[in-house]
């Protein structure tokens, strides 16, 4: 698979007591490499599919490390390249849960990214039997990649890291082969709140509002709640329960959930088995201090996952 988005320094604080939003929090910082397609890459590689990255990175040690590691994993980073402001930066604050309680993000600049398309998109495409597209890099990119795609008649997968752009542009929604949002990015595309509702709620409301926007499939996450999803091609819907688990970090657990999801519908499994396949994935990830789980290719082809 071919994978299009952003490398981002992740700076993450800890909280070790209870967190105050308003005080001094002691704790522990941790910098490391992620962004969310550097994660959905490198977890494609750790389940052990051959994945190819096309992105930037920053022209010193950290940018190295990064192009380095996914390397030593199997990652193609051959179309990795260096460029000024090529790295973003993603601050988060975790409380003493793990969990996520504020962020602040700041884009790479993506032009060199779209010169690059330009020059060797149809090269990109050879060989390739699936897109991974970050749609928060700008929409030059993501309309050439998407024209690339449907010459090439590739599946293409949109990773939301900016709701507003699918808000700006939600014709792309109807190009993705399926769409993977959490409760927050579907309240927000369809208009009306939809964080708290039950899965046995949601679920419905889902069918018909993806219906009437084209898209072709989609799922929402709902934290412990599990998952809902439908397939309009197939006439498959339904929901999928969370995994018990000790948590330990929740970022990357999105990202892993999308991953585990787009690998198995790559593989030709139905949507079900894949949701079931991501959630496995991401329950796992959780309990990791980090964005990526290390033994992704156990959990990806456990049995149960084919059921």
């Amino acid at each position: 698979m071919l994978v299009v988005g952003a490398v981002f320094v992740d700076v993450k604080g800890f909280s070790s007591g209870t967190y105050l939003p308003e005080g001094t929090n002691v704790g522990d910082v941790q910098v490391s490499a992620g962004g969310v397609c550097r994660n959905v890459v490198e977890n494609l590689a750790r389940m052990g599919f051959r994945a190819t990255f096309l992105s930037m990175v920053d022209d010193n040690a950290m940018g190295q490390d990064v192009r380095d590691g996914l390397n030593a994993l199997g990652v193609d980073t051959t179309h990795v390249f260096t460029c000024e402001k090529g790295m973003g930066m993603w601050l988060a604050i975790l409380d003493e849960h793990g969990d996520l309680r504020g962020s602040i993000s700041r884009q790479p600049d993506f032009k060199a990214m779209e010169r690059y398309i330009e020059e060797n998109g149809e090269s990109l495409m050879e060989g390739c039997d699936g897109v991974v597209l970050g749609y928060d890099t700008n929409s030059a990119i993501t309309a050439k990649m998407l024209q690339l795609a449907d010459r090439h008649n590739v599946p293409v997968y949109g990773v939301v890291g900016n709701m507003g752009v699918i808000l700006r542009h939600p014709e792309y929604l109807r190009r993705s082969a399926c769409f993977i949002c959490n409760e927050n990015e579907a309240g927000r595309l369809f208009n009306q709140p939809v964080e708290g509702m039950s899965p046995e709620a949601l679920l419905p409301l889902l069918v018909q509002e993806s219906r009437n926007m084209g898209i072709p499939a989609m799922v929402i996450t709902m934290g412990p709640e599990g998952s809902v999803y439908v397939d309009h091609r197939t006439g498959e819907f339904g929901r999928c329960p969370a995994r018990a688990v000790n948590m330990v970090d929740s970022t990357g657990a999105g990202d892993a959930f999308f991953t585990g999801v787009v690998a198995a519908l790559n593989q030709n499994m139905p949507l079900a088995a894949a949701v079931l396949a991501g959630t496995r994935l991401a329950a796992r990830t959780l309990e990791f201090a980090g964005a990526c789980c290390p033994d992704a290719r156990e959990i990806f082809f456990g049995e149960d996952v084919k059921e």
